[in-house]
């Protein structure tokens, strides 16, 4: 009787410690990760290790727990890699893969629906040989599932995309028009956004913009305002899970102010951004490298 009774007491201390998986009053507001780590497959490995059997939490993005988009916002984040924060956004940026291309650190995504609807429920990140770690919602904590073993998942796997930048060896010149995670189109509209005449105006003598070197601090620029830009704006940037800065300069007797999206540390992240800055935010952003 006194081993059942200690057995109980210490079921509902362990059960007490364990955070609620879906609290009465969530944490809405979004908590930015420190970029702490290079963006490449070691830190992500790293951070897979010590992030097993963290608790799932509805609308929580770490660094201690987790609901399934906020996990993976939160490791690619710590990498300064900037993703939208809700699953269904995700799956719309970074270069489009094909499951039989699936490499370490791919994002997987999932249509968990009963009547599987077509709608991103789910996000995982690969880890090779059919292996994916995931905010699991059925066990509560960040596990380890198989995309070959589980039917479940293997049937309502919806799309993969990839978001780690390319290699140093690799230019881009050299990437393939199969590999580019950009239009032809945005090629020539950022060439087009970043001449002599839209540069004279939207720049300030300091600091300088740069847009030939392939690694450095890099930013998509939404454009200069008159004053401050409005809060809605900001707020929007904010809301699909991007990070902004304010530069502010005189000119002319007036107060200009430069807004970035940003910084990324490699020109082919901020690239594979743009064309979704472009079309939920500003038509005319393009890239500036901020010296």
């Amino acid at each position: 009787m006194l081993i059942i009774i200690l057995s109980s007491i210490s079921l509902l201390v362990i059960t007490a410690c364990k955070p609620s998986p879906h609290p009465k009053h969530p944490h809405y507001e979004i908590e930015k990760p420190k970029v702490k780590y290079p963006a490449h497959k070691e830190s992500l490995e790293k951070m897979v290790k010590e992030l097993k059997g963290s608790p799932y939490v509805w609308a929580e993005e770490g660094p201690n727990q987790f609901d399934c988009s906020g996990y993976t916002y939160y490791m690619y984040g710590s990498m300064g890699i900037n993703l939208p924060r809700t699953a269904r956004e995700q799956a719309k940026v970074g270069k489009y893969i094909k499951p039989s291309e699936l490499k370490y650190g791919d994002l997987i995504f999932f249509d968990t629906t009963k009547r599987r609807n077509g709608k991103i429920t789910h996000v995982g990140m690969y880890l090779g040989d059919g292996w994916f770690t995931h905010a699991s919602t059925t066990k509560n904590e960040v596990v380890y599932s198989n995309l070959r073993t589980s039917p479940y998942y293997k049937k309502r796997l919806r799309i993969c995309r990839r978001y780690l930048p390319q290699t140093k060896q690799t230019s881009l010149a050299q990437t393939s028009k199969k590999a580019t995670p950009w239009k032809t189109n945005d090629l020539k509209q950022l060439k087009q956004s970043t001449g002599t005449k839209v540069d004279r105006k939207a720049v300030p003598p300091r600091p300088v913009i740069d847009n030939s070197r392939e690694k450095g601090s890099f930013y998509v620029q939404v454009g200069s305002f008159g004053g401050s830009p409005k809060s809605a704006l900001l707020y929007k940037i904010r809301r699909l899970g991007y990070t902004y800065k304010i530069i502010k300069f005189p000119r002319n007797g007036k107060q200009i102010s430069k807004l970035l999206i940003g910084p990324y540390k490699y020109k082919t992240t901020a690239l594979g951004i743009l064309p979704k800055v472009k079309q939920e935010i500003e038509p005319g952003a393009f890239i500036a490298e901020i010296l």
